[in-house]
């Protein structure tokens, strides 16, 4: 369900133990990557040692006049270098030095003289499989002169390799629990308590906004942990004071709704009231009524655009396709032209130009950016209107030729109740117009203005007309 929400994570499902595994996986695998190596020269180490000792081993013979010993003897000799057999090869001669009666058959035959690492390490793992095979092993003799070949039992060999790869296995085991507990901590202090306590503070924030034992206490760390606690805190101080404004204007704008309603009453039978007097013979009278008039025209305006900036959602846009000028014609009739005709309203869009939009919601952008220009004329002027198309998109602008924005007024025009660029004005009928035209999937927008006039540009994708409309007739 969308209102439950998900416990903090345990340390046996947090990060912490997720750090502790990786570690000791890591650690593990760096042991396996050091045994590989290790083990094929520990082979080597032991065959090398075997040499000297047969090498040893066959030296005894020398003591002899005719290089020969009793039987007793070379059994005693093979059995302390734990061969079979013995043969050195001089650069003069080849001999057997020491050797059984009956040797055994010989399943493999290793020369250590510049063996690969590659082929000493495949060698290596092939002796822990099948350590049970008679080999021959040849070496160089430690003077140099010659080599030395022993025929030998490979078990003794695989017992040793085993003993020392449960050493290490042990030893590997023993190191990555200490590392890994040892990075567990230091990573637990450094990173994963920081990080649970921003944590628990979001989600006590979610629970309580505005609360303010909610806000995570800034940090004095200088790195991304400790920005993130800034940053966090920053942001949690600045929505819990924009939760308590757009409070506070919620009930201002709820009362501000009732007042309206009742004001626009009263208000609508003042007019009511100035109309008759625009009647009265007396020449006072006549000539403060469009004064009286006006402001409460006014002020019915402004109590009409609060009441539609209150509404929580305007309705989706009806899209139907239309003539866009006749759109501009009728919106002409509303925008307030002065009757002496000093303001000029240029409809330059084609009688065939059509739109695919909602006229009534287009109606009141186009009539919000014709009154404002309308209004901005302090002196004799004109207002055009433009309409163009980039493949789907349809793009209108809405030119006068004022006296521009103030620079005030430019940096806050879309912001409700800041945005105006005239007395007595809310700042709300462009912030309206900007949102029906973003129903639309489109955006309104300050195309320019500058001491030689102000431009808006409205652009709606995909409102090209997709059918023919008839276009209005002449006259």
């Amino acid at each position: 369900m969308n209102g439950e929400r998900r416990a903090l994570p345990s340390w046996t499902t947090g990060l912490s133990s997720r750090l502790l595994v990786l570690t000791i996986f890591f650690v593990m695998l760096s042991e396996v990557l050091i045994y590989v190596p290790s083990i094929a020269r520990f082979r080597m180490t032991f065959l090398d040692a075997q040499l000297n000792s047969a090498f040893l081993a066959s030296l005894a013979l020398k003591a002899t006049p005719d290089y020969m010993v009793s039987a007793e003897l070379e059994g005693e000799l093979l059995k302390n270098a734990d061969v079979h057999m013995i043969v050195l090869k001089r650069p003069e001669f080849r001999t057997l030095m020491l050797g059984e009666e009956m040797p055994p058959t010989i399943d493999a035959t290793f020369d250590m003289r510049g063996a690969a690492p590659v082929g000493l390490i495949v060698d290596a793992f092939d002796a822990l499989l099948r350590g049970d095979r008679v080999i021959r092993v040849v070496g160089h003799v430690p003077d140099g002169a010659g080599f030395i070949e022993v025929v030998m039992d490979e078990a003794p060999l695989r017992a040793a390799m085993l003993a020392y790869s449960v050493n290490i296995l042990n030893l590997s085991i023993v190191i990555s629990l200490l590392t890994a507990s040892l990075v567990y901590l230091s990573l637990h202090i450094l990173m994963v308590r920081p990080m649970r306590r921003i944590t628990e503070s979001m989600v006590a924030f979610r629970k309580a906004p505005e609360a303010g034992s909610s806000v995570i206490a800034r940090s004095a760390r200088g790195d991304e942990i400790g920005t993130a606690e800034r940053e966090l805190a920053t942001m949690q101080g600045d929505l819990r004071a924009a939760l308590k404004q757009k409070t506070r204007l919620a009930a201002l704008g709820s009362a501000v709704s009732k007042i309206n309603h009742d004001l626009r009453n009263i208000l609508a039978t003042a007019h009511l009231v100035s109309d008759r007097l625009s009647g009265s013979d007396d020449p006072e009278v006549r000539r403060v009524t469009p004064t009286l008039i006006g402001a409460i025209d006014r002020a019915i305006g402004l109590c009409t655009q609060t009441l539609n900036f209150g509404r929580a959602e305007e309705s989706p846009p009806n899209r139907q396709p239309f003539m866009l000028a006749e759109l501009i014609d009728d919106v002409a009739a509303h925008v307030g032209l002065p009757p002496d005709g000093r303001v000029r309203w240029c409809n330059e869009v084609r009688d065939d130009f059509a739109v695919d939009a909602d006229r009534e919601q287009l109606f009141r952008v186009l009539l919000n950016l014709g009154r404002n220009a309308v209004e901005a004329m302090r002196a004799p002027g004109e207002v055009r209107i433009r309409a163009g198309t980039d493949g789907a998109d349809v793009a209108v602008e809405v030119a006068d030729t004022g006296p521009g924005l103030p620079e005030k007024s430019k940096e806050n025009l879309f912001q409700p109740f800041a945005g105006s660029a005239r007395a007595g004005g809310i700042g709300l009928g462009l912030v309206i117009a900007r949102e029906l035209v973003q129903a639309h999937g489109g955006d309104l927008a300050l195309a320019k203005s500058d001491a030689g006039g102000t431009t808006f540009r409205i652009h709606l994708p995909g409102a090209a007309a997709p059918v023919a409309v008839p276009a209005r007739q002449a006259g």
